[in-house]
């Protein structure tokens, strides 16, 4: 069971990969750090 396990998240960490990668995603993602960023700084 553990070899399934291992495969199975090494199967969805390079799917995971992949995605992160593409320029569109990378923009999305650089995007939400900004925005989560930005709220930490904001003073409450």
């Amino acid at each position: 069971m553990k070899l399934m396990r291992t495969v199975a998240l090494a199967g969805i960490a390079k799917k995971l990969y992949d995605e992160v990668r593409k320029p569109e995603n990378q923009a999305r993602i650089r995007a939400a750090a900004d925005k989560v960023r930005e709220r930490r700084q904001r003073p409450r």
